[in-house]
């Protein structure tokens, strides 16, 4: 017998529906804002509440085109699909870019997200120019792609060729690619590239290090820090969340069970983690030293809400009950008024409290777009989950 979704603990169909109309009333607010703006991608806000918009290049610009398009294809409300398409062919250009790895999630979360719902060739062939400049980056000495280029901050920390677990997001790119043009680099790039992050990333409690160095002689880990975590052996928040979300997607597009393996084990040191809040909210590190009083971060509660649900798709019974069980939780504080903004406000984000580089002070307490993508990525994988068991 087929469950009702309507008896579930909590955050039914009903709920979503409530949440994901209340996203497109504020994803549309947001438009009629950016329409007033010199640069067009939203960004975050500033300490009194104004809108910061951004240009054509900044890791962040995919999300907001991306979450139109989600929603669209949830709702087919035209005025979404209008601006999604707007704001997509302004980051057309960067399919030529190879001097950032960034690239490979602003496409995918744009292009890739008009692509799955339109399947149209120029889709695909702004995806597959992308991953051909993505794949520069790759080293086959090191056997992954390089997240950052030579600056000031790599010359201080004496690295060779880093690579940082939020890379991990742009592989997804790379199996797209795979798919349209059946070209096998692609696929193997993103294969040695993770299964790199999964040798070296990773400690013995299943927590990942922020930014890994390697030799580019050897192909050796030299150094293993971070960046925008507390320390260089503490587990930053949106740093769990990514890996749990790379390696949840590559066991999709791969079927390899390696990669889920890597995903649960990731998946129980977030869940059981004894200083995960009751609200299943994390502080923005979970070594915060001043935990109960830390920051906590939306944006890692919606990524790795929205990577639960996908993987409790994978895993027997037991396990996919308690992801789901987390995953609903986060939805429902997520979606209380604690986190989520009034209509109108909060410059038009969806949601508040996220945490983007705090050792640096920047973007501490503040909406951020990447955390509204993976909300309304959550909520419609939920929804589709719940209307699967219905028939």
């Amino acid at each position: 017998m087929c469950k009702n979704p309507e008896k579930e603990q909590h955050f039914t169909i009903k709920d979503l529906d409530v949440n994901i109309d209340f996203a497109v009333k504020q994803s549309i607010l947001m438009g009629d804002l950016l329409a007033d703006s010199t640069n067009i991608f939203p960004r975050t806000a500033d300490e009194n509440g104004n809108l910061l918009t951004i240009g054509g290049y900044w890791w962040t610009t995919g999300f907001f085109p991306g979450s139109l398009w989600l929603l669209y294809a949830e709702t087919k409300d035209e005025n979404l699909k209008t601006l999604a398409d707007k704001l997509s062919s302004e980051l057309a250009p960067l399919q030529f870019s190879t001097d950032n790895h960034d690239i490979g999630w602003i496409i995918n979360s744009s292009f890739g997200n008009s692509y799955r719902i339109n399947e149209n060739r120029h889709d695909a062939d702004v995806i597959l120019q992308t991953a051909k400049s993505l794949i520069t980056r790759y080293s086959s000495t090191v056997g992954s792609i390089r997240s950052w280029d030579k600056s000031d901050r790599s010359e201080k920390n004496g690295w060779d060729f880093i690579v940082n677990i939020d890379n991990m997001m742009n592989l997804e790119l790379l199996t797209t690619a795979y798919r349209i043009s059946s070209d096998a680099v692609f696929l193997q790039i993103a294969i040695e590239h993770a299964d790199k992050t999964l040798k070296n990333h990773f400690r013995s409690d299943n927590s990942s290090y922020h930014v890994v160095d390697y030799d580019t002689l050897t192909g050796e880990a030299r150094k293993k820090q971070t960046v925008q975590g507390y320390a260089d052996d503490s587990s930053w928040a949106r740093g769990q969340a990514w890996g749990l979300y790379g390696f949840t997607m590559m066991y999709r597009e791969t079927g390899k069970q390696r990669y889920l393996d890597q995903a649960k084990l990731i998946a129980e040191f977030i869940v059981n983690h004894p200083r995960l809040p009751n609200d299943k909210i994390p502080y923005w590190d979970f070594d915060a030293p001043d935990i109960p009083n830390a920051n906590k971060d939306a944006s890692a509660a919606a990524i790795i809400c929205s990577a639960l649900i996908e993987l409790s798709q994978y895993v027997d019974n037991r396990l996919s009950a308690k992801y789901m069980s987390v995953a609903k939780q986060q939805l429902k504080s997520l979606s209380s008024p604690a986190y989520q903004a009034k209509l109108g406000e909060n410059a038009c984000f969806i949601l508040k409290h996220s945490v983007g580089a705090f050792p640096a002070n920047s973007e501490v307490d503040v909406p951020l777009i990447y955390a509204d993508y993976y909300y309304v990525e959550a909520m419609i994988r939920l929804k589709n989950i719940y209307l699967r068991n219905l028939k």
